[in-house]
């Protein structure tokens, strides 16, 4: 599956409407961003099942300050709607391969337990804080 230009108007609703969406904050000046680019389409031609987004922070740059974009590349992967893993810097293709067939191989359920008991360990923190200024 080609990749697909991500920008503030079918941001929201590829994420929403897809299981798996990877996200290559990119511009056209970074040469790094360059080198990784054949990486990431070659990829995104092994796994139609994932949506291969690209989000160029210059054009794009609401969405790039939204995700506190300061390096680029940086590499987002949503899977149900839960950004699941966030990082700057080209990777080299067996390392991004890696990296997707963790994404596919994750335990959705887990990770929703996983965040489910940090916001509730969160939300007793900040009783408990309350509790002890009162």
């Amino acid at each position: 599956m080609p990749t697909v230009e991500l920008t503030r108007a079918n941001f929201a609703d590829t994420i929403a409407t897809n299981d798996i969406v990877l996200v290559d904050f990119w511009a056209s000046w970074c040469g790094p961003c360059r080198s990784f680019a054949p990486v990431y389409e070659q990829s995104s031609d092994a796994h139609p099942g994932i949506v291969y987004g690209k989000v160029d922070t210059e054009a794009e740059q609401e969405i790039a300050a939204a995700f506190q974009i300061q390096a680029i590349p940086t590499l987002v992967a949503f899977r149900d709607k839960i950004i699941i893993f966030s990082q700057s810097g080209a990777l080299p293709p067996a390392a991004f391969e890696d990296l997707v067939g963790q994404i596919e191989a994750l335990d959705m359920d887990e990770v929703r337990r996983r965040l489910a008991d940090a916001e509730d360990g969160a939300e007793g923190e900040r009783a408990s804080a309350r509790a002890s200024e009162g």
